[in-house]
């Protein structure tokens, strides 16, 4: 896990840009779908990228990032577990 973290914090700035460019995505695909989105893949899409950008957070000991994204992991397994009709 000591290589996986040195080789984030080596390229944070990258690491960060990915998920952040990632969530636009996920959200600029509903924003054009509307309905006709595939919102499974979205919810996984955008869990991905907040798993990415809390984990840069926390290298950071940025409190505030964690949380948000934190928070956007948890809304993301929701929203997969409703996509999946597992959770209604």
């Amino acid at each position: 896990m000591t290589n996986i973290n040195a080789f984030v914090l080596k390229h944070i700035r990258a690491v960060e840009m990915v998920g952040v460019l990632m969530r636009i995505f996920s959200f600029s695909l509903v924003s054009w779908l509307g309905p006709a989105s595939p919102f499974m893949f979205v919810w996984i899409f955008n869990t991905i990228d907040a798993i990415l950008l809390s984990w840069c957070a926390i290298l950071k000991k940025d409190q505030a990032y964690t949380l948000l994204n934190t928070f956007w992991i948890l809304v993301g397994v929701v929203g997969i577990l409703r996509a999946g009709n597992i959770l209604h």
